[in-house]
This record gives C-alpha cells, sequence and structure tokens, in this order.
C-alpha cells in the first residue's frame, strides 16, 4: 500500500492512495488522520488500511484525484531527528577519498570499508516534502550538494532489537534526499549535524509503501537525476551495512518508536567528489528515485 499525507482543509491528512485516487483514510476508517498515529496502530491500522483498499477498489469509499492535493512529506514533522547512516556503500567512500587525494584502499590508518557504521541526524525542521522548494541558504553555503537515499520507516518501538527481529520494526520504506552544505559539514569538528540540518535539506516522500507491499528492499536501482541527466545510479543491495544490522546497530541501548526514520546512506555519485565539483543552484530540479516506491521531485529555490 501507498500512504501519503496531503494538505486537507483543515491541516495535514492521511491519504491512502489507490490507483490515480487518493483516499481519506480518517474519513473512511476508523483510524486517525495523522500518520504518526496511524503507524503506532501498526499490524491493526494496517489491517484496517486493507479493508479501506479493498472497499476503495469496489467503489464504496471515494477519494478524490491524487494530481489534484499537494502532497506533503509522509511525516510533516517527525517527532525526533532523523537518524542517518553515513558511508554505507564502498563505491562512496572511495569516491570520497579520491576527491580528498587520499591513497586508496584505506587512509589515515583507516581500513578501505568501516567495521563499524557512520551516524548522525538532521533535525525535524529539515524536513519538506515532494514538490517543495530546497532553500539555496547562498549566504550560509555555496556547496549545497545532493544524496539520495532509500528511508525506513519505524513501526513497533524497541531497544536492543535482534538483527533477526528487525524487519518485525519496520513499517515502511520512502524516498529521502539527504541535502548537504559541504563545507559547513566539514568546518565544525567532523560533527555533519550542522551542514546536514539546513531548513529544507530534509525532502521526504512523495509516500509511504508499506513492508508488506515492498518486502525487505534489499534489491531496489536507487538513482538521482539534476535536470534530467543522472548522477546517481546503484542499488540497495550494495549496502555495506545491510537493513537488519543497521536496525540491531542503531537499536543496542537506544529505543527506536513508532514513527521513527532511519535514512541508510547514499551511493556514489554526489556533486562533491565529481571531478570538477558540482553543486546545486538555483532552479535546479532533483529527481531521487528508488524502484518499488517512485520519484521525490524538488527545484531548487
Amino acid at each position: 500500500m501507498r500512504l501519503a499525507t496531503y494538505q486537507g482543509a483543515d491541516g495535514p491528512r492521511a491519504g491512502l492512495i489507490v490507483g490515480d485516487q487518493i483516499v481519506d483514510i480518517a474519513a473512511g476508517s476508523s483510524l486517525p488522520s495523522t500518520m504518526i498515529e496511524i503507524i503506532e496502530q501498526s499490524d491493526a491500522a494496517l489491517r484496517a488500511l486493507r479493508e479501506l483498499e479493498s472497499t476503495a477498489k469496489g467503489g464504496g469509499a471515494k477519494g478524490q484525484p491524487l494530481g489534484s492535493v499537494t502532497l506533503l512529506a509522509p511525516i510533516p514533522r517527525p517527532r525526533k531527528n532523523v537518524f542517518c547512516l553515513g558511508l554505507n556503500y564502498q563505491a562512496h567512500i572511495d569516491e570520497g577519498r579520491t576527491q580528498r587525494g587520499e591513497n586508496m584502499p584505506g587512509a589515515a590508518g583507516q581500513p578501505a570499508t568501516p567495521e563499524w557504521p557512520t551516524y548522525f541526524t538532521k533535525a525535524p525542521t529539515a524536513v519538506i516534502g515532494p514538490g517543495a522548494t530546497i532553500p539555496l541558504h547562498a549566504h550560509v553555503t555555496e556547496r549545497l550538494d545532493w544524496e539520495v537515499e532509500l528511508a525506513l520507516i519505524i513501526g513497533p518501538g524497541g531497544v536492543d532489537i535482534a538483527a533477526e527481529r528487525a524487519y518485525d520494526h519496520i513499517f515502511g520504506y520512502t524516498v529521502l534526499n539527504d541535502v548537504s552544505a559541504r563545507e559547513v559539514q566539514r568546518r565544525h569538528g567532523q560533527q555533519w549535524f550542522k551542514g546536514k540540518s539546513l531548513d529544507g535539506s530534509c525532502p521526504m516522500g512523495p509516500w509511504i509503501v508499506t513492508r508488506d507491499e515492498l518486502g525487505k528492499a534489499d534489491n531496489l536501482r536507487i538513482t538521482l537525476r539534476v535536470n534530467g541527466v543522472t548522477k546517481q545510479d546503484s542499488n540497495t543491495r550494495m549496502l555495506i551495512f545491510d537493513i537488519p544490522t543497521m536496525i540491531a546497530g542503531l537499536s543496542a541501548g537506544i529505543t527506536l518508536e513508532a514513527g521513527d526514520i532511519v535514512a541508510t546512506g547514499t551511493p556514489d555519485g554526489v556533486g562533491n567528489a565529481r571531478k570538477p565539483p558540482e553543486y546545486l543552484k538555483a532552479g535546479d530540479v532533483v529527481e531521487c528515485e528508488v524502484e518499488g516506491i517512485g520519484v521525490l521531485s524538488n527545484t531548487v529555490g
């Protein structure tokens, strides 16, 4: 199932996409009107959503054309920072080392492939939806870069989650663009938070695809285009730390909660590593696509 949040007359509303229609979930079922509240109901919500989908396909639940509504981020305002994994595709690590002129395969005593995941977060105020404008922030950065990622939406929460149970805690998946101000990212003692958290630097969407439809998401093509030109093109099977490993590692001693978002890392092809480097400019159209989910498109302001 595809679940989206759209702008209703009285604020954000959660919707179920059926064909080219979007059905107001709260109006068609006993479920609440916000995505986080739906996610909190987990399996019970999924059962109710399947019933609503069946009713809608049979003509018993009326929707409105998907193209007639303004889609927001599936979770417009996360309750917590977005969890992110850095350096989780080997080719992305390698292009960064090449760009910095470091010898391969390792640099400064570091292994070619990391032993432990790299974690950082993005502020909730960074989140914007499909079609929203990515602020250029020209007074803050001259090196605004792109990063397409598969993002996980946590369903049932937990702490110290075993890798073999990781998928039991995933509600669904979406597409995320980890927009990064490169010089800001590097200047604060390698603490990436500031450079990753500028307002509007976390486009997300266009919707959530539930796990029961997309499965393990471990073999999906992931691409990014700028003005129609492909810049990133890889597959989630290339993740260094796979989804069970990242959920187990992140939840070790940290409670994950319903509605938490985990960005899984970006492949090679970022602008900063290109020769010469390429950065986003006003008017650029950035399209992030993950197979089985869809296209997240945003224009740079």
